[in-house]
């Protein structure tokens, strides 16, 4: 390992900033009074500005190494980490008022959101394995206190007890997978691990390790059959930090996979590719058909979210460019989606009420056309109808698929897709056709307003335009070569 150079410090200044920041918040949040928890709420959005500012201001056209090549900057993580940093934001302004309502608007919350995306940020620049296993642990162990944050609700506490125990299951088969590659490899860092699974002899100890590897990846992403925790999680967890483990985590997962799985095991694709086909087959099926059983609206879009993960496997079993890019394009589509999705629930909860049930959503047209409308695009495009992002997001990793010659697997995902769309068409059908079961009206501060209302729109306007978004993601993706 090379000794520490000081301009290594460049390339990670965004971490370094956030860090420093979540530590002074931590400590300032001490002192301060209930009636003034607003400071650490403007404090952490203040934070991630100042995060976004330094990626943007120190990126830079070509790659950057840093810390003996356990660290890279380059277009991908600066991209990636700027949509997490808005998708942060924009779970920190949707929950504000949850939180408030339920005496959880305290300090700790928004200390570990930091941390935790401070871990995302680590996962998105590694480069070398210990660096990926840090920020992986880090945005681990505080999703694990995020889970338990209502610390009187054991709905809560059985969740977060959940989550910790498989969480650490598949930590340790990921970490026996990495021990058991560089055992055969001889080197933690990504790169030279590359080469030496390219041109070294390929043994059952190694296809040994990637199943590991593969295994400890699924979890993270959470598709079939390493699922169990989404359900559960999503549904026990405060809604507030439901929305938090439902979005931005998917961009450090994106990048996990592209990390570890393309650019280090790229030369294992033909031995890798089977056990991704297998788990997208199975992630889209279950997902979709458990969905449609569920009167719980958290556990429908956690099975959801199953069959989302299984359509991004598909752009990763393309390979390439064109394979990666659509699968850049769904991730970020899915964030978009399930951010207004999980914000809708927020707004629809009141104090001493969660609304939770499917039967909540019932009349909500008459309460509120323009939510209503809001959560009619959010609804379409997770169904992938067009002219929505879902859709486009869904064909991208279709077209993808069937050039790599999926053919087969395409038409199962496609028939999949016309299945799913009952239970997302469900909920419109709620809205509009039934009476409401609820007139209490709808309160959300002047922000969150806004944002829901930009976030559903947005959805529309990308399905719409869907271009712009699409070369960014192939322009950052076209560097990794």
């Amino acid at each position: 390992m090379a000794d520490f150079v000081f301009t290594d410090l460049l390339p990670a200044l965004p971490e370094v900033v956030l860090l420093c920041a979540a530590c002074v918040i931590l400590i300032l949040d001490l002192f301060l009074a209930d009636d003034l928890r607003w400071v650490t709420y403007g404090l952490a959005l203040a934070a991630l500005g100042a995060a976004a500012w330094t990626t943007l201001t120190t990126a830079d056209p070509l790659p950057l190494a840093a810390f003996g090549n356990m660290f890279i900057d380059d277009r991908l993580s600066d991209l990636l980490k700027l949509m997490l940093y808005g998708a942060v934001a924009a779970v920190l302004i949707y929950s504000r008022d949850y939180l408030r309502l339920r005496s959880l608007y305290r300090g700790e919350f928004y200390v570990l959101v930091l941390f935790a995306t401070l871990g995302m940020m680590v996962m998105i620049s590694a480069s070398h394995f210990l660096t990926l296993y840090l920020g992986l642990e880090l945005l681990s162990l505080c999703l694990y206190a995020l889970v338990a944050l209502q610390r009187d609700s054991r709905v809560a506490s059985e969740a977060a007890m959940k989550y910790f125990v498989l969480g650490a299951l598949a930590s340790g088969l990921l970490l026996y997978g990495l021990s058991l590659l560089y055992g055969i490899t001889g080197s933690l860092e990504i790169a030279r691990v590359a080469a030496a699974v390219t041109y070294g002899e390929r043994g059952p100890v190694l296809v040994f390790g990637l199943i590991f590897v593969v295994a400890g990846l699924a979890f993270k992403l959470g598709v079939v059959p390493f699922h169990m925790w989404i359900p559960d999680v999503y549904q026990g967890a405060p809604t507030a930090v439901t929305l938090f483990i439902g979005s931005a985590p998917k961009f450090a997962a994106f990048a996990f996979f592209v990390r570890l799985l393309v650019e280090g095991l790229g030369s294992l694709a033909t031995d890798w590719q089977p056990m991704l086909a297998l788990m997208a087959t199975l992630s889209i099926a279950l997902g979709n058909l458990a969905a449609i059983a569920q009167t719980n609206i958290k556990r429908m879009l956690a099975y959801s979210t199953i069959t989302h993960m299984g359509f991004v496997l598909l752009g990763f079993l393309a390979g390439g460019e064109t394979g990666l890019s659509a699968a850049f394009f769904y991730v970020v589509a899915y964030v978009l989606m399930s951010l207004g999705g999980f914000a809708m629930i927020l707004l629809l909860s009141r104090e001493g009420f969660e609304a939770e049930a499917l039967e909540d959503f019932k009349g909500l047209n008459q309460r509120s056309p323009w939510h209503a409308f809001l959560m009619l695009l959010l609804m379409v495009s997770m169904a992938g109808v067009p002219p929505t992002l879902g859709f486009y997001a869904k064909l991208s990793v279709l077209q993808a698929a069937l050039q790599a010659g999926f053919v087969g697997l395409v038409v199962f995902a496609v028939l999949m897709s016309v299945v799913g769309a009952f239970y997302y068409l469900r909920v419109v059908k709620l809205m509009y056709f039934d009476a409401p079961v609820d007139n209490t009206p709808l309160r959300a501060s002047a922000d969150m307003q806004v944002l829901l209302s930009a976030n559903g729109l947005a959805v529309l306007a990308l399905g719409l335009m869907p271009q712009p978004l699409l070369a960014l993601c192939a322009e950052a993706i076209r560097q990794l070569g």
